[in-house]
């Protein structure tokens, strides 16, 4: 009897294959042969879930996007009503929804390397270069709405936004300089000061 194989477990696999690649070597020396043998599996049967390393990549590049959209959707959804916290504990709710953009673990900082790799190829790659523009507008997005109750003006977003960004890189590249702790003390400490003016 032939072994069922669910195609979207299987997808995910290889997906995650390629993360650990990403992670592991960089984007540049992801193929569908090194990605099908990091997951085990020969290149015909990587072959028959994409098409070919483009559709592979935007696959990956929309399963990162994705995984981090739900996590947060079920903490922000897990939050509930915050009319009834004190201005320490909803800073500290932002904190804690803010921070899952940043690498402070190894699933988050393997997210965030992943995610740079992408955004880099992105640059070049007219194949990805939609993804990266909905994941900056999305992450935008996030930080508007919640900075919302702050009534910050636009380059308030901007700034936040680019904070971000700026802690996730240098969490990324420079992880003896950048420890977790100091990246969310740096994320906290901007948000005090938001609440300050």
């Amino acid at each position: 009897m032939p072994k069922i194989v669910d195609p979207e477990g299987r997808r995910a696999e290889v997906a995650d294959a390629l993360f650990r690649l990403a992670v592991r070597e960089g984007l540049h020396r992801v193929s569908l042969r090194t990605v099908a043998a990091e997951a085990g599996l020969n290149v015909g049967s990587v072959r028959h879930y994409f098409e070919g390393q483009a559709e592979l990549m935007r696959f990956a590049m929309r399963t990162v996007i994705d995984r981090v959209s739900v996590r947060l959707a079920r903490k922000v959804e897990a939050l509930g009503d915050a009319s009834g916290l004190s201005a320490d504990e909803r800073r500290e709710k932002r904190v804690e929804l803010l921070a899952e953009l940043l690498p402070l673990d190894e699933t988050r900082r393997a997210e965030v390397t992943v995610f740079l790799e992408f955004v880099h190829a992105a640059r070049t790659d007219p194949g990805l270069a939609d993804l990266a523009s909905e994941s900056a507008r999305g992450t935008r997005a996030l930080v508007r709405r919640i900075l919302a109750a702050l009534d910050p003006d636009e380059a308030e977003v901007l700034r936040l936004t680019a904070l971000l960004d700026g802690l996730s890189l240098n969490g990324v590249l420079y992880p003896e300089l950048w420890p977790a702790d100091e990246v969310l003390a740096v994320l906290r400490n901007h948000l005090e000061a938001l609440d300050q003016t």
